[in-house]
């Protein structure tokens, strides 16, 4: 195996560590806190590190051997069934995000009706059509014997090889990468730029307040009043800070990959091996990146983490403040407030 090789495989063994990590991180907190569990946000952020968990134990090991060995390192019925899990759990951890993003929509656009519109219920529901959706794919995938190990990825994936198949592989791979990648992808962008809109509006109802303020207290020190401007400015850069995460990310991770199997369907195109398995990386990176991005920055989630290394370590940081996991919310709506 040559340097780059040997780099790519570091690379991924630093991304499952982390995944892994992260991810029962998430799955901790909510089994730990009730306030968490109460959130219907919740399921999604579950069903979000479940999959990315699964992703973590039985697809990237199997990358990384194929990396090492620059070989199938499975059987072939091992391997379709690590195929198909990961178009299944790929699909679904899309699909999670686009619901995540639609709860957020929905509390911050209509936030008196958010608990009629956006009930348990509710996230049961887009949560099964999430699952039923992204099982499928892969089951056609493996009726038609679509699912391979593909060296281009050193990994059990869909994959062509009969020829003969090309037309009827390259209309189910469009549909799925449409209906997978770019629903999520336009779900995002509508329900975000919703709240992006939103956000900036209270934002600029609390600017005007702030200069009125300022206006009114003529005395006040140049240096409070300069802390104030500042913090205008910060509050109205933070929604959109989260929002570009938010967006980023899906992009970052999932697009050169998706880009690159719509890319390999034309016939005269031969993609690049390190290319691919780079390609590979990054969509697993969307594993280990998730739980910080959706969860684990989060205040309430920072404080159930403290509380539990406290009530292992047998410590009680509020001894007298009646502490308890009800206290850690955070309010999604005011994106623009800090952390």
């Amino acid at each position: 195996m040559d340097l780059a090789g040997v780099l790519l495989a570091l690379l991924l063994v630093l991304v499952l560590v982390v995944s892994l990590l992260s991810n029962l991180l998430v799955l901790l907190c909510f089994v730990y806190s009730t306030e968490i569990r109460k959130q219907v946000a919740g399921v999604f952020l579950v069903n979000l590190s479940f999959c990315n968990l699964l992703l973590t134990v039985l697809n990237m090991p199997f990358t990384l051997l194929g990396i090492l060995r620059s070989q199938q390192p499975l059987g072939g019925c091992v391997c379709k069934a690590v195929g198909f899990l990961e178009t299944f759990l790929t699909s679904n951890t899309m699909l999670s995000m686009a619901a995540l993003s639609i709860d957020k929509w929905i509390a911050v656009v209509f936030p008196l009706s958010y608990t009629s519109k956006m009930r348990y219920k509710d996230a049961v529901i887009l949560m099964g059509y999430s699952w039923l959706h992204s099982l499928t794919f892969p089951l056609v995938s493996l009726f038609y014997s679509w699912v391979d190990y593909n060296s281009v990825y050193a990994s059990c994936t869909l994959h062509l090889k009969e020829e003969t198949e090309r037309r009827r592989f390259t209309v189910f791979t469009i549909v799925f990468h449409s209906t997978s990648f770019m629903l999520s992808l336009v779900i995002l962008c509508f329900t975000y730029l919703k709240v992006l809109k939103v956000a900036r509006f209270h934002c600029k109802r609390i600017d005007i307040i702030t200069m009125q303020t300022l206006v009114l207290l003529v005395d006040i020190h140049p240096s409070v009043k300069q802390r104030c401007l500042n913090e205008q400015k910060r509050r109205r850069q933070r929604a959109t800070k989260k929002i570009s995460i938010f967006i980023g990310s899906f992009v970052i991770c999932f697009g050169p990959y998706i880009i690159t199997r719509l890319i390999e369907l034309l016939p005269f195109v031969t993609i690049n091996y390190y290319w691919g398995i780079i390609s590979k990386c990054l969509t697993y990176s969307k594993a280990a990146s998730d739980p910080f991005v959706y969860s684990l920055l989060r205040q309430q989630y920072k404080k159930v983490l403290i509380n539990i290394v406290n009530r292992i370590l047998k410590r009680d940081l509020y001894p007298s403040s009646g502490y308890n996991s009800s206290l850690d919310t955070e309010n999604d709506y005011c994106l623009h407030r800090t952390n």
